[in-house]
């Protein structure tokens, strides 16, 4: 179960709407180096993962009390992050990636990668939640809990890197962003009441 809330989780985090999964999309329907960039974004996550998980499961492990402050910290941000998806499923947009330009060299693809990772404003909330999340299945499953997220992020990217050529089409139109923010919303809402009931 742990294994598959991560998962939920890590999917609805990931498959929000974002620079970085236009990105992705944008390299998928060049058909420019698409497995190295998602290698790349998979190894990111699951570095980013790993430090959320054993970084914040050691802080609530050690600091008594700090449970219940990041529990309600994640409630808070996970039903505001739902409510954002939810508002993004009534007016949907469509994703633009822009395909033209000549062909880049590896490393300055792999560099913008690294900046759509790295320095995006929502990763360090998107750690703290995961950490949170682990944290709250416990010193047995929070690593199962991990492992969903990465196996989440495995799956997302190499679907939109690897089936762009066939997603362009889909995801260009608002319908479809519709759909995936409604399903967004209501698993990060579902999480939210879990995380305050549990």
């Amino acid at each position: 179960m742990s294994v598959l809330a991560g998962f939920g989780t890590g999917l609805s985090l990931i498959a929000a709407i974002g620079a970085q999964n236009a990105f992705v999309l944008r390299q998928g329907l060049r058909r420019e180096h698409v497995p190295a960039v998602v290698l790349f974004c998979v190894l990111a996550d699951l570095v980013l993962v790993t430090a959320a998980v054993a970084g914040v499961g050691l802080v609530v492990d050690r600091v008594p009390g700090l449970v219940e402050v990041v529990r309600w910290g994640g409630v808070v941000w996970l039903t505001g992050y739902g409510l954002l998806a939810l508002r993004r499923a009534v007016r949907p947009a469509g994703l633009d990636a822009d395909t033209r330009g000549a062909a880049r060299p590896l490393a300055p693809v792999l560099g913008s990668a690294a900046a759509l990772t790295f320095l995006n404003p929502h990763m360090m909330l998107d750690l703290l939640v995961l950490g949170s999340l682990a944290a709250a299945h416990g010193d047995d499953g929070r690593w199962a809990f991990g492992a969903g997220v990465v196996v989440a992020s495995l799956t997302w990217f190499s679907g939109l890197g690897f089936g762009a050529a066939r997603l362009a089409g889909v995801f260009a139109r608002p319908a479809a962003w519709r759909v995936l923010d409604g399903v967004v919303a209501a698993v990060m809402l579902g999480v939210a009441v879990a995380l305050a009931v549990g």
